[in-house]
């Protein structure tokens, strides 16, 4: 029995031996996936070896390292680790020709091998912006055009107006790399002066977007507006006007003038770059005041109506706003009178001839003398519905 039974131990211990031999002959590879111009690691591993050797083979089938001893010469293959177990290789300098895929050999009877695939990112180079030729001018069309080369797969480029995204057209063109286009057309107007837009470049092998802008300077006629300093101007007030000037390039000088003639009192009324000060406000200072600029696309102009209040008018406090209401609110009245008689009258007329015929009939002779007392008597009851209107928007 107990030989029998040692018999047994070693007959299980051998045959659990043969198979984690036997499942240990195939290698265990993985894939690889670099960017161009990095290095890369590919290993091949064997969890048991009976003194079998490991091979690395490239994808033209050329063998790259057989066990410790390398086999092509190439420079940028080195070896990293050769056991029994392991073998680890490391091509630097990655290109786009050495993606491909990989065999790990184990040289047993037969000789069993196993596959890697190795995969080269493009990275794709910084976008460049084409087609803008500054400055523009307004309603120009302008068509931008931003270019990426090398990128490997296809780059994404996204536009940006300054922090809006706006959609360009694309187009791909491909060999072993990708380059990529996006042109972005439209009318400018003087809101594109000064706008950025950015070429965004997106691609999984770059941590950040790669990004370049190109800042619009679009040339356009001047636009003038006048402010002022007071809401209600009163005489013996300091009073400003400035007049403010839009334009590419900047419309200058400002020239002032007030009723189409120049500045009647300079001695009040100061000019200082594109401010017209009066020291002090009186009557004779109201008209129309008008500032004019020109650059090389036109001239602009604007105006404004001075009327200088007499403060002892105003009181205290400005216009009576209570008087005013008051007026309007009579006003109002009144055309709702007028609006209730004409109602009311255009129903009475409503079937005149039968209406006042039959209100005349009891006292007239005939139809006619009914019809004529009848008119009367409406006529009265319009006066009276007019006095009572009258008498209470007067009251």
């Amino acid at each position: 029995c107990f030989l029998l039974s040692l018999l047994l131990n070693v007959s299980f211990c051998f045959c659990g031996s043969i198979l984690k031999w036997g499942q240990g002959q195939f290698p265990i590879t993985q894939n690889v996936t670099v960017v161009e111009g990095a290095m890369a690691n590919m290993t091949c591993r064997v969890d048991y070896n009976d003194n079998t050797s490991l091979q690395w083979s490239n994808p033209a089938q050329q063998t790259l390292f057989f066990g410790d001893k390398k086999a092509l010469r190439d420079h940028r293959i080195e070896l990293v680790r050769a056991s029994w177990q392991e073998l680890t290789i490391r091509i630097g300098d990655v290109s786009l020709s050495d993606e491909g895929q990989y065999t790990c050999s184990l040289f047993t009877m037969p000789v069993k091998t196993t596959k890697a695939f190795l995969t080269v990112l493009g990275v794709p180079g910084r976008p460049e912006i084409t087609g803008f030729s500054k400055p523009a001018m307004e309603g120009d069309i302008v068509t931008l055009m931003c270019t990426t080369s090398g990128s490997k797969p296809a780059a994404n480029i996204r536009w940006f107006r300054n922090d809006e995204e706006v959609q360009g057209k694309h187009v791909n063109a491909t060999g072993k790399s990708f380059t990529v286009k996006s042109s972005l057309q439209f009318e400018v107007d003087r809101q594109d002066d000064g706008v950025a837009y950015t070429c965004s470049v997106e691609h999984v092998s770059l941590s950040s977007p790669y990004m370049t802008t190109e800042v619009l300077d679009v040339h356009y006629a001047p636009h003038l507006e006048i402010t002022h300093s007071l809401i209600i101007p009163q005489e013996g007030q300091y009073f400003k006007l400035e007049c403010v000037s839009i334009g590419n390039p900047i419309p200058e000088p400002v020239l002032w003038s007030k009723d189409g003639g120049e500045l009647p009192d300079i001695e009040r009324m100061i000019v200082e770059g594109t401010e017209l000060t009066i020291t002090m406000l009186n009557k004779t200072d109201n008209g129309t005041y008008r500032c004019e600029a020109s650059n090389d696309l036109g001239t602009g102009s604007a105006e404004y109506i001075l009327f200088v209040y007499d403060p002892n008018a105003l009181g205290q406090h400005g216009p009576d706003h209570a008087l005013i209401g008051g007026v309007v609110a009579v006003v109002v009245f009144i055309t709702l009178c007028l609006i209730i008689v004409l109602g009311r009258y255009l129903a009475r007329h409503k079937g005149t001839y039968l209406t006042h015929e039959a209100k005349g009939a009891e006292d007239a002779p005939d139809a006619d003398t009914a019809i004529i007392n009848a008119e009367g008597n409406h006529t009265s009851n319009h006066i009276a519905n007019a006095h009572t209107c009258y008498f209470v928007s007067s009251i």
